[in-house]
């Protein structure tokens, strides 16, 4: 066993396994959350999958950004065909392990990653210069202030030093294989890929044959490092949504967007209370304990709330379009997300380390997301009907605003009066429902 060949089998066995412990970390902060039933309608749920996340469907509410997504979604995915055959070579010691059994269909494929790879340079490009030249309003939001801002420029900036990587390695083998020098010693003469036969002879063509096997390798080495890194790095980024997006596009709320889930325990009681047959001290003994009405912390949400957080984007596009931010009100959808993360990691890292008893004596409320944030929303559903991978913003917001009235009785005083009028009148209005119709009467 050479090597090269131990070097690779320790850094893809050491990384793909600290990314399978990290994995392992995320579903478990999910898992903190409450439980939800998300298992219905599988066919319309596939089928939400499949436009929102695979095709891009709301993502094209704002063509030029999507545009651009689409260059580097499409790479992403197509050029993980050249890391099969990274792993392949890695493991066998061969070169281009595939080109002899793939003949001109080898060609094909490497030269269409190439012509994506291009297309995703200029994206990640243009990209960096949205945010960092143009300095567009909703990527320079209070909250993207710090690691945000750098984590999306880092993400770019990783991006590009792959593809230098891929071109290094297709650009001097193009060389090599012209001077039948190649270490892949089957091959004669040069493949001809679409872009590296141009930019090969043209960067690499006056240099040694020592220093182009080096830069090879060095391609090569650096393609690997930079997927085994960017994997390793996924989960701690916001660009986690790669992988997340999927299952959470699966698992998206599929009833009408204003439709409120009620809770069961109350629910029940105001049955009790209109059913005049009803024992009000009746207790069912395979009834479940009442939970916390609402939620304070991350624990009293669903899982799915939780995958949402850890899905977000961070793109503003829920923010950029809530009418209450648009007003100058404290609310941001996509920091009640990116609160709602950074909390549930904290929270799932002290039940990890101290016992699932462990309370840090913070909480969601209060300590992340204030009372003026929650009460700024106005129920629209633009954050939810916005987003691109169909994150619900509201359903925590709601849940955060129901603990504030029913466990704590804290509500604006504006809206003490309009509840009031509701619980007498069966109306926000300050007038009985024998008066309601008296304006008819008025000449």
């Amino acid at each position: 066993m050479n090597i090269q060949l131990i070097l690779f089998l320790l850094l893809s066995i050491c990384g793909l396994g600290f990314f399978s412990y990290n994995l392992w970390k995320i579903r478990y902060n999910i898992r903190l959350g409450r439980d939800l039933n998300r298992n219905d309608k599988k066919g319309e749920r596939l089928k939400t999958m499949l436009l929102v996340a695979f095709g891009q469907k709301k993502m094209f509410s704002r063509p030029i950004p999507a545009l651009l997504h689409l260059c580097l979604y499409v790479a992403f995915v197509i050029t993980q065909i050249e890391l099969i055959e990274i792993f392949a070579d890695g493991l066998s010691g061969d070169h281009r392990v595939f080109s002899e059994s793939l003949g001109s269909f080898y060609v094909f494929t490497i030269s269409f990653i190439e012509i994506l790879s291009v297309a995703a340079f200029f994206a990640t490009i243009i990209f960096l210069a949205r945010r960092n030249l143009l300095k567009l309003p909703r990527l320079k939001m209070k909250e993207m202030i710090g690691w945000p801002t750098k984590d999306a420029n880092l993400i770019l900036i990783f991006e590009l030093i792959l593809l230098v990587c891929i071109f290094t390695m297709n650009g001097t083998d193009e060389v090599l294989f012209n001077r039948g020098v190649s270490h892949a010693s089957d091959i004669q003469g040069s493949f001809g890929f679409s872009i590296s036969s141009i930019i090969g002879p043209l960067f690499f063509d006056s240099m040694s044959n020592s220093s182009l096997f080096l830069l090879e390798r060095m391609g090569w080495w650096g393609h690997l490092f930079m997927v085994i890194g960017f994997l390793n790095y996924l989960p701690y980024s916001k660009h986690f949504h790669i992988l997340l997006a999927f299952p959470n596009t699966y698992y998206s709320n599929l009833e009408k967007k204003g439709k409120f889930e009620n809770m069961e325990s109350v629910t029940n009681e105001v049955k009790l209370m209109l059913d005049p047959s009803a024992d009000p001290y009746a207790v069912d003994p395979n009834a479940a304990p009442p939970s916390r009405f609402g939620a304070k912390d991350v624990n009293d949400l669903t899982w799915k709330n939780l995958m949402d957080a850890y899905t977000c984007t961070e793109c503003g596009r829920c923010t950029s379009s809530c009418p209450a931010n648009i007003t100058g009100k404290l609310l941001s959808p996509r920091k009640i997300m990116m609160d709602t993360r950074d909390r549930l990691v904290e929270f799932g890292e002290g039940k990890r380390k101290n016992g699932k008893e462990y309370d840090d004596g913070k909480s969601l409320l209060g300590d992340y997301i204030t009372q003026e944030e929650l009460w700024a929303c106005t129920s629209c559903n633009a954050c939810v009907d916005e987003c691109p991978v169909n994150i619900d913003p509201l359903s925590i917001i709601i849940d955060l605003r129901r603990f504030l009235v029913m466990e704590e009785s804290k509500i604006p005083n504006e809206l003490t009066g309009m509840l009031t009028n509701i619980e007498n009148n069966g109306a926000p209005w300050q007038f009985s429902q024998n008066d309601r119709l008296n304006w008819a009467n008025e000449e």
